[in-house]
This record gives C-alpha cells, sequence and structure tokens, in this order.
C-alpha cells in the first residue's frame, strides 16, 4: 500500500482514537472536529509524503526542510495545541503564551493519549504521554502557559498514577466545576 493511503489510515485511527476520549471526558462534540485540517491538501500531502508510521510525518519533514508546512497550518488552526495561544501581550508588545481554555486542554489530553497510543502500539503505559509531555518540557518554556502546562501536567498525572477510568473522570469534574462557575 501506498505513503498516501498509510497515512490516511493513521491519521484516521488517531482521530477516532481522540473521538473516543473526547467522549470519555466529556467533550464528544468537540471530538467530532478534532483534526480535520490533516484531510486538507496543505497537511495532507506533506503527511503522506513524510509518512514514516512510527512518528509524526511532521518531525520528518522538518529534519529534512527545517520547518514542517504541515505544523505551521495545522497548529494555527486547532486549538488544542498551546502553541496556537500565543499573542502579543499588550504591556510589552512580545509574543507570549496565553493560558488555554480547560475545554482545549482536555482535548490536547486526548489527543497526547491517542497519539501515544497510535505511534507506541504495544509499548504504551499509561505513564507514556507523561513521560513525552516531560522529555519535551524544556523545550516549551517560552510557549505554553504556565497554568496551562500545569493542568495538563496534572491530567497526564492522573493518567499515569490512577489510569485512563480515573484521569477521564478527573477531567469531567473540572468542566462540569467549570460550568457550574459560569452559570452562578
Amino acid at each position: 500500500m501506498g505513503k498516501a493511503f498509510q497515512h490516511f489510515k493513521t491519521i484516521t485511527r488517531h482521530r477516532h482514537e481522540v473521538i473516543r476520549n473526547c467522549k470519555r471526558a466529556g467533550i464528544f462534540w468537540q471530538g467530532l472536529r478534532h483534526d480535520l485540517s490533516k484531510y486538507s491538501p496543505t497537511e495532507f500531502l506533506q503527511g503522506a509524503k513524510y509518512w514514516q508510521g512510527t512518528r509524526s510525518p511532521n518531525d520528518r519533514e522538518r529534519e529534512v526542510k527545517g520547518y514542517s508546512d504541515a505544523w505551521m497550518h495545522h497548529k494555527g488552526r486547532n486549538r488544542h495545541h498551546f502553541e496556537y495561544w500565543t499573542d502579543y501581550s499588550p504591556i510589552d508588545k512580545v509574543v507570549r503564551p496565553v493560558e488555554m481554555p480547560l475545554r482545549y486542554v482536555a482535548e490536547m489530553f486526548c489527543d497526547r493519549v491517542a497519539a501515544s497510543k497510535i505511534y507506541m502500539g504495544e509499548n504504551y503505559t499509561d505513564r507514556s504521554p507523561l513521560e513525552y509531555f516531560e522529555r519535551g518540557k524544556h523545550r516549551r518554556v517560552a510557549r505554553i502557559h504556565d497554568k496551562t502546562s500545569d493542568l495538563i501536567e496534572k491530567m497526564l498525572t492522573v493518567l499515569a498514577d490512577e489510569g485512563e477510568d480515573a484521569a477521564f473522570a478527573y477531567i469531567r469534574g473540572l468542566l462540569k466545576e467549570e460550568k457550574k462557575e459560569k452559570k452562578s
């Protein structure tokens, strides 16, 4: 089978896993819209060209070109990526991270768990997404808001220490609490 078909299968399996996770987290409708931009020509064609099956094709595209067209397109259209949440500070006019809304942090959690499962296969454990997050922490200090970083790390820690059921219950509880606060 060609790389385009393999890439299509990978992103579709990933998307379906995220939708399942979003349902468990209480954000099903949001999950249905997850990563639709991956099927756009800008992202799909690069993804097919650099598809390897064991990691994001964006990583390979970066190695070859020094940047990823697909990622630049993707991060600007998908609010579950912390890279989307940057803006000029009205105080010093420097681009700074912005705190992500809870529902997008929840989707980011669902995305990270799904990606770890898809790319790691049988080597996946509930600690895998947290370990991935921790390995990249030194590279993203200036790009993710401290509160967002703390929240996603807490979600991933609950997953690592207590399992999926506890992690999704924790997220549903946070979303329910937020909804209750907004009503009052």
